[in-house]
């Protein structure tokens, strides 16, 4: 996203007349989901001036700072803390979805022995050999060489058991998917293809696509 990012965090970018991160956190409020916690490290500092403690929108905010970036998994488990040993939703702030996180309750307090749930999306056409397949039994298999059934890429919306996380200590840099694909190997990840708006905000032709769109 740059030269954009370069003084700007990717979550206060602009589409439709607000930041890309203040169109999820409205969404969670107007679902009943207000506790939230965000982890930033690039110009974090930016996104917690803006949206404060998060009263504005009728959510109380935590931050977790991350003095270096810890990725995607990396990022979470830090945050694990927060979520008291419960099954959580994490939302990636550099996309656009109208999924409705009202579904969330019910599909956590249903995770069971399943360590992740994730929203599957139609591919995109930067990544049009997606991530993941999903049986007719709703869970989710590694993409194999085939395309019986079709390929479908993760949106950035999950749901997690803090199980996912064991193992990573704290402060560590690690990404989300090796997680996952053991996690899915042992067929304990289920999923949902979703067939509504999803954007991947992840490059400045895609965030003017959609601020055109939003604005319309």
């Amino acid at each position: 996203m740059r030269p954009l990012t370069d003084s700007i965090p990717k979550p206060l970018l602009e589409a439709g007349g607000r930041p890309l991160i203040v169109w999820h956190i409205e969404r969670l409020v107007k679902a009943g989901i207000t506790e939230l916690i965000i982890n930033h490290a690039w110009l974090g500092e930016q996104i917690e001036q803006m949206l404060g403690n998060g009263s504005q929108y009728g959510a109380h905010i935590t931050y977790s700072r991350e003095v270096r970036p810890l990725e995607t998994a990396g990022g979470i488990a830090k945050a694990l803390p927060f979520f008291r040993g419960e099954p959580f939703l994490v939302i990636n702030a550099d996309i656009w979805c109208d999924w409705n996180p009202a579904q969330a309750m019910s599909i956590a307090a249903n995770l069971a022995e399943s360590m992740a749930w994730l929203l599957l999306v139609d591919n995109p056409p930067q990544h049009s050999q997606g991530d993941f397949q999903l049986n007719g039994c709703g869970l989710v298999a590694d993409k194999a060489l085939d395309t019986s059934p079709a390929t479908l890429t993760f949106s950035g919306i999950g749901i997690y058991s803090p199980k996912l996380f064991e193992g990573i200590a704290d402060n560590q840099a690690a990404p989300l998917a090796p997680l996952l694909r053991r996690a899915i190997n042992r067929q304990k990840v289920r999923g949902t293809h979703y067939t509504g708006r999803w954007v991947d905000v992840g490059t400045p032709q895609r965030l003017a696509d959609l601020n055109r769109a939003l604005s319309a």
